[in-house]
Order: structure tokens, then sequence, then C-alpha cells
């Protein structure tokens, strides 16, 4: 054999042995790639397994505090009047049907009230759905009948759901369970959007491939081939971000999800979570939400076509929205209607009359947005001292609250209606504002509050303005005098000029409002028609720390200095000040304002009841007498106006305020239990040209026309008795006395003198003429 024949053998050998070495490395190589491949891919999907269950298994949402009004109370013998009921019902959104059949429907048949309730899980009872009969009479529940046994006469309508305290990324929903869905909800919601969702595990491979197809020729990610799964997927977990990882990422963890969990559990969960609309800056997730949002109803009351209607809006809630699309939204309720027809869910009948039905949404959204923000306002600021922000935005605590939406409203009409009214009379004006505040005065509940006109900026007037409070301050004045049983609301009280000199030697006259002097008058009359002159000569008279010290009595707070100028207002009080002031003023018994009844956790146990405790701070005596001074001040003063346009028989008490240059105009005031204060200015604290009278006392006014209250008089307390007293002197006087009038008196006001016609030995007449020629030296 040739040499390099040899040599050449000698050589492929080597070559076949560096190849087949080589291809071992490429093997073990490609081994090494593919299990780096499978152990990162496996770790990765216990990535993404731990992000499913963590959060599926976990806390799924920050579900927002929900604020509520005080509930109605339907009872025998209640003064609720039908009006009350029928407004109430309207706020609750229930519907007027023949029998009241179902939930949250109703039926007038004359004095008669047929109910059919929704129930709600009050921290100490559930109330059940249940059918109610009510007879009224007059202005009264006369009879309840109940289909429920075992009510005790009384049964709560749900409360109005007046907002929430929402969590930092603005999200909201009504959690609901499976169960709690109504007829059709799942089967139009799986016939639009995933029909095969009980038979695949997550994903759809003909939804992917058709996907892929149009994404190819679009030369992007236009479409996705989601199932219902993968839907919750994107929602739960991921971004909007159009991407194919993201793409993928979803595939996985749909597929993850489809692993660990029952497909009942998947879809409750979807019906939570969708998005089906935005309100401002709050989110509207979830079908329980949505169906308040649109309809104002609970979602096991709604019917087949707004089913239809919200199952429609899962594929673009934004481009389907019923108040701005209704044209587009209609068509397709529509098309989910004729799915359910396909599918055999509803028969043609039935779809073709849906079809031609109204979208039925509300104008003015129900849920979502918060319905008084300036009562919430004050409800959060009394949440502060006790729970942490996080938890009132993420624990689904119930607050439950004292307002009364009926009194809300009527406030509301009543300050917007009597300011645009105003606002047109001159420029002065045109930058008017106002407060209306309403309590019980009993108990100190808020029933109202509104801090201004126009949208809620969060400067609430109600609490953070201090104003100048003028003539609101006079009532303790007479109070101090009263209570010391120097004097009665008979006693005669100079009105003539006044002049109060300082340590410094400055001079104060204070005029009377009409620029006049009354002379001797009666301190009713004074009162009630709120002299300057006559309230400071009697505040000097019983003394300026007198003064002070019944203000502190009446929870007046602050520095207040012993100035003369104090006695006719000279201090400055917020409206809520001065609401406080009020209620104690008129009750004798102070009740802490209240804009919170209780708090309940999630599961429906209450973590906190906000009971204030009621102090007697004025002799029960003294606070009815001078409840009936107030009273003189609407009869005959300056709020007699009043009673133009309300009954007479109404007892009102109340007091006008005015502060220099006309810049602020106030009125504080009760029908009955119902108390209300209203305070009219500008912000810049320019003059308005109003009074007390002609601008708080309207708003006033008209609040108490739209709520009707039963407005009885107090009750009298053992010690005081009506007692006749002389016009003239305030001696003790008797019916048949000329000039006698009959006014209450403490047993410690009693007069121990008497007129001689009282006393039998004078006739009547002879007693007038000494009477008069008396107060005529008197006067001079």
């Amino acid at each position: 054999m040739p040499a390099i024949v040899r040599a050449r053998e000698a050589v492929v050998p080597k070559a076949d042995s560096v190849m087949q070495r080589a291809r071992t490395v490429l093997v073990l190589l490609s081994m090494l790639a593919a299990l780096i491949v499978v152990v990162a891919g496996g770790a990765y999907v216990m990535h993404l397994d731990g992000i499913v269950r963590e959060k599926f298994e976990g806390k799924r949402w920050a579900i927002p505090a929900r604020v509520y009004a005080r509930p109605l109370v339907l009872q025998a013998g209640l003064p609720v009047a039908p009006t009350a009921v029928r407004e109430e019902l309207a706020l609750l959104n229930y519907r007027p049907v023949a029998g009241a059949p179902t939930p949250g429907t109703y039926e007038f048949q004359g004095n008669t009230l047929y109910l059919h309730s929704r129930g709600f899980a009050f921290s100490d009872k559930r109330e059940q759905p249940q059918l109610l009969r009510l007879r009224f009479s007059g202005e009264r529940i006369g009879e309840l009948a109940s289909t429920q046994p075992g009510q005790g006469g009384a049964v709560r309508l749900e409360p109005l759901a007046i907002g929430g305290i929402y969590p930092s990324h603005n999200e909201d929903r009504i959690l609901i369970q499976l169960k709690e869905a109504p007829p059709h909800l799942v089967e139009a919601l799986l016939a639009t959007e995933d029909q095969r969702f009980y038979s695949h595990v997550g994903i759809s491979l003909r939804g992917i491939l058709r996907a892929f197809l149009v994404n190819a020729s679009a030369g992007s990610v236009v479409q996705g081939g989601s199932t219902l799964t993968q839907q919750l997927v994107k929602n739960f977990y991921l971004t909007d971000e159009r991407s194919l990882r993201r793409k993928v990422n979803e595939a996985l963890m749909a597929l993850l999800l489809e692993w660990h969990y029952e497909k009942d559990e998947i879809l409750e969960t979807y019906l939570n979570e969708v998005n089906l609309g935005q309100q401002g800056n709050h989110s509207v997730n979830g079908f329980g939400l949505a169906a308040q949002y649109y309809f104002g109803q609970p979602l096991s009351e709604l019917s087949l076509p707004q089913v239809a209607l919200l199952v429609g809006m899962v594929k673009g809630p934004s481009y389907y929205n019923p108040r701005r699309q209704p044209a587009r939204a209609l068509e397709r309720r529509n098309l989910v209607l004729d799915n359910l027809y396909r599918e055999g869910r509803i028969s043609r009948p039935e779809r073709d009359a849906a079809m031609q039905l109204p979208l039925g949404v509300l104008e003015r959204p129900m849920a979502a947005t918060n319905l008084y923000p300036d009562f919430l306002d004050l409800v959060r600021r009394q949440l502060r001292d006790s729970y942490q922000a996080e938890d009132l935005s993420s624990q689904g605590l119930k607050i439950f609250t004292t307002l009364d939406p009926r009194a809300q409203n009527a406030a509301e009409a009543a300050l917007d209606s009597t300011i645009a009214r105003l606002r047109k009379q001159g420029r002065s004006l045109d930058k008017l504002e106002g407060v209306v505040l309403a309590a019980d005065l009993r108990n100190g509940e808020l029933r109202a509050l509104l801090g201004g006109t126009g949208t809620f900026t969060g400067y609430n007037r109600s609490i953070d303005a201090s104003r100048q409070v003028g003539s609101l301050l006079k009532p303790a004045i007479y109070l101090t005098a009263l209570s010391s049983g120097q004097y009665t609301w008979m006693s005669p009280l100079d009105d003539g000029p006044v002049e109060v000199v300082s340590d410094a030697g400055k001079v104060w006259q204070p005029q009377n409002y009409d620029q006049q002097s009354h002379g001797v008058v009666p301190l009713r009359t004074a009162l009630a028609n709120s002299y300057n002159q006559a309230a400071v000569r009697l505040g000097m008279t019983v003394g300026l720390p007198a003064v002070i010290n019944t203000l502190r009595q009446l929870g007046v707070e602050g520095d207040m200095k012993p100035y003369p100028s104090l006695l006719l207002g000279a201090l400055n009080q917020t409206p809520m000040d001065v609401l406080q002031l009020y209620q104690v003023m008129l009750s004798g018994v102070r009740a802490p304002l209240q804009s919170i009844r209780e708090v309940v956790d999630a599961k429906g146990n209450a973590l906190q009841r906000f009971d204030g405790e009621r102090r007697q701070v004025i002799d029960p005596a003294d606070a009815y007498v001078l409840h009936y001074g107030l009273q003189q001040v609407m009869r005959q003063g300056t709020g007699a106006s009043a009673y133009q346009r309300l009954p007479a028989a109404m007892v009102l008490a109340g007091k006008t305020g005015t502060t220099n240059d006309l810049r602020d105009s106030w009125f504080a005031g009760a029908a009955g239990d119902l108390l209300a204060v209203v305070w009219l200015g500008r912000d810049d604290n320019k003059p308005t040209g109003l009074s007390g009278g002609s601008g708080a006392l309207p708003v006033w006014t008209d609040l108490m026309v739209r709520l009707q209250p039963a407005a009885a008089a107090p009750a009298m307390p053992p010690s005081v008795a009506w007692e006749w007293l002389d016009a003239d002197t305030g001696r003790l006087s008797n019916e048949t006395c000329s000039g006698g009038v009959q006014v209450p008196v403490s047993a410690k006001g009693r007069p121990q003198e008497m007129t001689a016609c009282a006393a039998g030995g004078v006739p009547a007449f002879i007693d007038s003429v000494v009477d008069g020629v008396m107060n005529l030296f008197r006067r001079q």
C-alpha cells in the first residue's frame, strides 16, 4: 500500500472521531438547553401559579366602606305620612306594580299601601323580604300587617346607599354569590361571550387560531381569542398591554386557574370582577354594582332586557354606554337577546317583547358616586379618630349614618331655589352662598347637611366657615335673666337709647335695626322684635360675666371677652356650632351632634355604636320658658313671615340673626323636634343686603314646607305654670283684669306683687288707669 494511502486512512478515523465527539457535545448541550428551558419554564409556571393562587385564595378585592342613610321605620302609630313613604320608595327605586308581587314593588289603594320589601341584613337583625299592608290614618300609620310572623309591629326598609370610601385605585363593587344571579344572567353571558365555558380548559384553541390569523393580517395584536377565564385573568392579574408575552401569560394563567378551581367559582369571581362602566374616577366593577348604577335596583330584581343590556356591555362598557350611546347599547342588548333565543333559552315571543322595551336606565346614577358629598365629608372626619384610612377603603365596612334622604333633598331644593331667586336681584348677591343644617332636637342626630351650592369642592362651609352670629346670641341674654328668677316675659324693659362707656372712656351707642327706639316694652316683645338697645341694657344689667357663663353652659367654646359688643353677637361660630347651641337652648339637654349611628364589619358584626352622652345642662323649667319666648319670635316678631306658608297649628320656635353691614343672614329654629340652621353670605365677607328675615328665614321656611314635620309644643315641666301677668308692670294679674297676658312662668320667677285688680280691691278700669299713669312716669 502506498504511503500516501496509509496516511489518508490514518487521518479519516481521527476526523470521524472529532465529528462524533462534536455531535455528542451538541446533543449534550441541546439536552442541557432543553433542561434549562424546562426548568426555567417550570419555574416560571410555578411563579405564575403562585400569583394565581395567592390572590384567588386570599383577599381578592379591596372593598370600599359603603355608607348608608338611616332606614325608614314603619310601625303602627308612628307619625309617617303617605307622601313621606311614597318619596322614600322613589329614592329606593321601588316600582309601582299592581299587587306588589315581588320585592321592590308597591301599590297604593286609597289610604292603604301594599309594599313588598327587599329585606336587609342589619347588625342586630336581618329584615326578611315581606309583603306589608299599611293603612294610614291621616298623617300616621294606623295599622301595619306583614306576611312575616313575629315582626313586633315594626319593619325597617333597607337604607339608601349614599356613597362609599374608596381605595386608592378607585374600584367599587357589590359582591354577589352565583346563586343570587337573576334568571338568564349566566345563560346570556355564556351565550354571548363563551359558549364552551363549561367544556374548555381555560383557553379556546379555535379562538386563539382565529385571533392569530386576524392579528397576523393586521400586523399587530388587535383581537384576542379570550374565554371568560382569560378575561378574568386579564382583569384580575394583568394589564391592558397588547403583546405576545402578555397573551402567553394570560393563556398559562387561565390554564392554571382552571386546574385549581371549579368552574362555578371562576364564574362567580368573573361576575364580581368584570368592568361595566366608569363614574368619574370610580370604576364600576361587577354585575351587582352595575345593577344599582344603571337601574337603581338589586341585581336579583333585574328583568330580562335589563340583564341583556349589562351582558352586552361586557364587550365594551364605554363603547356601549347606554347613557351616552343609547343606539349602540340598544343594538347590542338585542343581539344578546337574540343569542338567548338561538340557544333555546327564551322563546321567540319573549325575545320580541323584550326587544321592544326601552333601555330604562336611570338618568342619575345611584351607585359608584357619592350622592351627598357634603354630608359624607363630615362622616369621614368623624371616622378619622377611630379607623385607619386603609381599613375604611378596603375592609368592606358598612357605615350607617343618621342622614334622612328626604330632609337632605328638601334642604338642597330649598337652598337652591331661594338663592337662585336672590341672585337675580343684584350684583351684591351674584356670589351668594349658603348652608343648611338639620338635626333631631332630642338626640342630636344630623338629618341633613349642605355646605354650599353647586359642586362640592372640599370646602365645607357648614363645618369650616366661622362667621359672626349677630342676634342669634340674644336668647342667651334672656335665658340668663329668666333663670335668675328676677324676670318673666312680662317684665318691663327699656328700649330707649343706651350708652356703654369702656374702661378707656370710649362710648358705644348701639342702635336698633329700624333706627327707632320703642320705649318700655315687655321682655317678650324685645326678644320677638330683636331690639338691640333693650338686649344691651338687659345684658349689662344681669352682667356680662353671667351671660358668658350661660354661653359656656350652652356649649359655646373659644375666647369670649367681656366686651359689650358680645351682647349683639360679636362672636364667630360655624353653622355647626350654632346648630349645637340651639339644640341645647331649645331642649335644655346637650346631645352631641352625630352623623354616624353604627359601623359594621363585612360579616355584619357591629364594631362601634355612636351613642352620644345626653346631659341636662339647663333647668327644664328655664328651657321651657325660653322656648315660649322663641315661639313669640315666630308668632309676632322677626320670624312671623314663616306662618304665611306654614299652618298656624304648627309650633315654631326660632331666631333671626343679622350682622353688621348685612354681611351675614342667619336663622336658627325648630318645628317640633326638627331643628334647622340656615346661613347665607359671601365667602369674601362683603355685604349682601340681606337680614336674617329676608335671606335665611325663607330658606328655613321652604324646608319646613317641603317636610311638614309634626310640630307640637314641648312637654311642660311640673315647676312651670301658666300665669296671668300684667303687660305693663309684669305683676300678677288674672284673666278678668285689663292688660292681663297669660305666659309660662317658672316657680322661682313667679312675681310676688299683684296688680290692684288681681288683688280684688280696685275695679279693672281704675287699675288700668293707675298702671297707665305709672308707665307714663317711667318713660320720662
